[in-house]
Order: C-alpha cells, then sequence, then structure tokens
C-alpha cells in the first residue's frame, strides 16, 4: 500500500511521488503508474491541476484507492476542459476532500464501476461547455455521496442511471443550471437512501424542480430540505417508496407545482408519504398521470404531514388511484382536496380524518376533548364520497365532532396532556456587552413524543444552516437546534431613549403533525445600553 504526493507548486514528475519533499508535479505523472489495491493519491493542499484525472485501477472493498488530500490550506482544485475525474470501470474508489470547479463537462462521471465514495467535495461551476457537470455515475452499484457540497453545477446536481444501491447523506446541492436541471435525478435505481441533505433551485434558469426519482424502487427519503424548483419531490413511478420528515417549500411558478408528485413514467406503488411539512408552494400531494391513464397507482397512504401556505389543495388525486389521505394538520386557508367527479366515484382513494391548524391547537387546549376521550386523530378512514358532476371542486376539511359519553358526577375529567407545547421565550438587554445575546427557543419546549423540530422563524423555513434576520434593532441568527444568537445594532438606537421591544415568531413540529407556536420577545434597555457602552469606551 503506497502513498503517492502530488504538488503542484513544489513538485515534480521526476520524482518518485511517495514523499511529500519528493512529490510529483501533475496527475498524468499519476495515471502512468499501475495504482493498487489500498494505494492513496494525496493533492497538495493550495495546488491548482488544469487536466483531466484518469482513474484505471480497481481496488478491493477492504482496500479501496484513494484520491484524497495532504497539507493546510484550500483544498487542491482540479480544472478541466473535460471531466474533472473519469473512472469508467475503476471499482472500489474514494474521492474525499478535494474541490473539482470550472471543469468542461462532469465534474465526476464513472460507469460500470461498484463501491465509490465521494465525501467532503466541493464542486462549482462545471460543465462550462454545455455538457453536464453534476457528479454522474451509471450502469453502476454501490455509490455514496456525503457531506458534499455542488453549487453552479450546469445540467443535474447528482445524476444516475441503473445504479444499486445509493445513499447521498448530508449533502448540499444549490442552483443546478439548465433548462431541464434537477437538483438531483437518479433512473431506473433501487435501495437508495436520500437523507438530511439541503436541495435548493431558489437561482436557477431551470424549468424543472429540486429531486426527481423515476422508477425507483425501495427509496426512503426522508429528513431532507427541499426549497424552490418548479416542484419538490418528483417521485413519478416506483416501488416501496417512503417519503418521511422533509421539508418541502418555495416551488411554484406553474398552476400544477407540487411539493410531492408521483404517477408520470411508469406504475407507483407502494408509497408511504408521512410527517412532511409542505408550504409556501400551490399543491401539497399529486397524484397523477398526465397523458398516461393507463398506469396504476396503488396503495398510495398520505398521513401525518402539515401542509401550509398553500394556493391549492393539501392533495390533488386526478387519475385513479387506490390509497388514504388522514390525520394531516392543513392550515385553514388551504383545501384538503381536489378530485374529478368521476375519480371521486370510484371510491378507491379514502379520505380519513384532517384538521385545520386551529382544530389542531384546539383539541390540544380543549378539556373536554380529553374527557370524552378524543385527544388524538383517527385513523378510521372513510371513503370520498360520489359527486354526480364531473367537475373538479375542493373538497372542505371536515373533523368528526368527538363521541359524547355519559360521565359520573363524582368523576373528575381528565387533564389533557398536549402533544407539544411552544413556550414564549424573552431577551432582556441591559447593557453592551460587545458581543451578541445568546439563547435557546427550545430549551423550554416539550413534546410527549420527545422530538421537537423548529420548522419556521419569522416568515422563513429553518433547515440545517440555520436562518439570519435582520430586524429593527439587531440581527438574530436561528440555528435548526434552536441556538440563537441576537447583535444589536447600535446605530438603530442613536437617539433613542428609554425601551423598545421586538417580536419573533416561530413554529415547532414534533414531526409527527402535532404543531405550536409561540415567539421571542427581545427587549432592550436604551439608556442602560448607551451607558454601558460609554463605560466600555472609557476602559
Amino acid at each position: 500500500m503506497t502513498v503517492y504526493y502530488v504538488n503542484s507548486v513544489t513538485g515534480s514528475d521526476y520524482n518518485s511521488g511517495t514523499g511529500e519533499s519528493s512529490a510529483f508535479a501533475t496527475l498524468s505523472a499519476v495515471e502512468a503508474l499501475k495504482l493498487n489495491p489500498g494505494d492513496s493519491v494525496l493533492l497538495a493542499a493550495g495546488s491548482v491541476f488544469n487536466e483531466q484525472f484518469d482513474l484505471k485501477y480497481s481496488g478491493t472493498v477492504s482496500a479501496p484507492i484513494t484520491i484524497g488530500s495532504y497539507g493546510i490550506g484550500d483544498a487542491p482544485v482540479i480544472h478541466s476542459s473535460n471531466n474533472g475525474i473519469h473512472g469508467s470501470k475503476a471499482s472500489n474508489i474514494i474521492v474525499e476532500n478535494i474541490k473539482i470547479a470550472d471543469t468542461g463537462a462532469n465534474a465526476i462521471y464513472a460507469g460500470s464501476v461498484s463501491n465509490w465514495i465521494i465525501r467532503n467535495v466541493e464542486v462549482s461551476n462545471t460543465g462550462l461547455s454545455g455538457k453536464a457537470g453534476s457528479l454522474s455515475f451509471q450502469s453502476s452499484q454501490n455509490i455514496t455521496i456525503e457531506n458534499s457540497i455542488l453549487t453552479g453545477v450546469h445540467g443535474d446536481g447528482i445524476w444516475m442511471d441503473n445504479v444499486k444501491g445509493v445513499t447521498l447523506v448530508n449533502n448540499t446541492v444549490t442552483n443546478s443550471q439548465g433548462s431541464v436541471a434537477d437538483a438531483i435525478q437518479l433512473n431506473n435505481s433501487s435501495n437508495i437512501l436520500i437523507k438530511d441533505n439541503h436541495l435548493e433551485q431558489t437561482e436557477t434558469n431551470s424549468a424543472k424542480g429540486v429531486l426527481v426519482l423515476i422508477r425507483a424502487q425501495d427509496a426512503v427519503v426522508e429528513g431532507n430540505t427541499l426549497v424552490g424548483g418548479g416542484f419538490g419531490l418528483s417521485a413519478q413511478a416506483g416501488t416501496n417508496i417512503a417519503i418521511h420528515d422533509n421539508d418541502i417549500s418555495g416551488y411554484g411558478g406553474y398552476s400544477w407545482s407540487y411539493g410531492i408528485g408521483l404517477g408520470d413514467s411508469g406504475d407507483a406503488k407502494n408509497y408511504d408519504i408521512s410527517g412532511n411539512y409542505l408550504h409556501d408552494g400551490v399543491y401539497g400531494v399529486l397524484v397523477s398521470a398526465v397523458g398516461n391513464p393507463a398506469y396504476l397507482r396503488e396503495n398510495i397512504i398520505v398521513h401525518d404531514n402539515v401542509f401550509d401556505d398553500l394556493t391549492a389543495s393539501a392533495l390533488k388525486v386526478d387519475r385513479s388511484a387506490s390509497g388514504s389521505f388522514y390525520d394531516n394538520v392543513i392550515d385553514s386557508s388551504v383545501s384538503t382536496l381536489t378530485m374529478p367527479a368521476a375519480i371521486a366515484a370510484q371510491n378507491t382513494f379514502s379520505i380519513g380524518e384532517n384538521k385545520t391548524l386551529e382544530q389542531a391547537q384546539a383539541e390540544l387546549d380543549s378539556p373536554a376533548a380529553s374527557a370524552s376521550g378524543d385527544t388524538s386523530s383517527s385513523n378510521e378512514q372513510t371513503p370520498v364520497a360520489p359527486v354526480s358532476e364531473h367537475v373538479e371542486v375542493p373538497v372542505p376539511q371536515v373533523s368528526s365532532p368527538a363521541p359524547s359519553v355519559e360521565t359520573p358526577a363524582a368523576t373528575v375529567p381528565a387533564v389533557v396532556v398536549p402533544k407539544i407545547v411552544a413556550v414564549h421565550d424573552s431577551l432582556k438587554i441591559a447593557e453592551d456587552t460587545g458581543s451578541a445575546y445568546h439563547g435557546n427557543l427550545l430549551d423550554n419546549d416539550n413534546a410527549s413524543n420527545g422530538t421537537i423540530l423548529l420548522r419556521r422563524f419569522g416568515d422563513s423555513a429553518v433547515d440545517k444552516h440555520g436562518l439570519t434576520l435582520t430586524g429593527k434593532y439587531g440581527v438574530i441568527h436561528v440555528e435548526s437546534d434552536g441556538d440563537y444568537s441576537y447583535t444589536v445594532d447600535a446605530t438603530k438606537l442613536a437617539g433613542l431613549s428609554g425601551n423598545v421591544s421586538e417580536f419573533f415568531q416561530y413554529k415547532i413540529s414534533d414531526g409527527a403533525s402535532h404543531i405550536d407556536t409561540d415567539g421571542l420577545s427581545v427587549s432592550i434597555n436604551i439608556d442602560a445600553f448607551h451607558s454601558s457602552h460609554a463605560s466600555h469606551v472609557l476602559a
């Protein structure tokens, strides 16, 4: 197992390459070698390589070939008029801790390979010649991409076709460019895990969406943040698809735009869509098959999601489908369902009990609900009543009344235990400390299932990168775990006296469709703040 060093600044291709002081200068020198299982190729920090790196040899499962970096400083960069790294038929490869930028084609392309791991890799502005600039894999097995950042890629950010075993975890993909670009597109692939990624298409020229799965088999999509695009998640055909606990927002631009959609490109069977927060878009979940009515849509279960700030309905079913929609929480301004009369008359897609945000909160707050035993929404599903006219009519939201229970006079009603409670937070500032003021929004909140998720702060969604807002008297940064830092803008207090305050609203969820809202009040004693500021200056 040999370690080869490459340094574009101090190296020479006449060197042996086996030590930092005897490093190669180019990637071509490495390509001339026969790499063996367990070998590593380390690129020096600060180096720039203007050439495609061809990987011609394979490692083994227990001894992969590693492409990485060494030294202190900026990550080494690969530029190329073609692909950054090309690795057809080279298996058991690890690529880590490097940057690939300004390539003419793909950042990384590999076909007919197995067991690749790409981690801590930064990709930017690739595909400059109009070719796809993504991380691309074809006809392969066991591909993992994790903790990597892709920005401004031309074409789909991550693209795979016919890959068995896909793991995409904790990546950030933003603004993939091109008229048909998505942040991620997987075609004809199976055994898929897409988890804890931040995918955003808010500043792109793409007319498409964020995440696309076409004819996927056995896929789990959970804990991701999807922002922007014409749609959020398009799982157009597949079998055994679980879509859980994702935050999907900001999709729009078309009358049909949806947060989660399925039905086109083939049969769709066995979908579990639950715990998602779909907001700031058009439709929530769309079960469709435009131009392909013969495709099957079977066992589509949509439950325990939150639908908020949508211009159309939470659910739209416009083709024959079997499934159910129940235990969801839907903002009162959002219609529950849009369904043509002929589809509704088939009675194959049942609509169970769902609640508005207001109803869900009232249920938590009402002692009567607890006394009657109605402390949680029912899982009982009832078919959609047939509609006689062939028109799409949003079905109003209804909740079944709580059953009446005769209680003996001596019996004390049970005390309701709210499933989730947000408690008001206060930050009082009476001294200029010269730094930010810190706290946590969630420390005093609680949920019966032990899970508290910060969903929104102010008017914006909070993702794993946190959120920064400018207020009336300062700037606040909030992390997804509730930690916040508030920095006073002293220029906004100039000429003022007495006390001033501002308020930030936030929304929390337990990941199971129970939500609550409260806020953070920031109050500033201006006179005391100015006085302590003057003391700091004099000191």
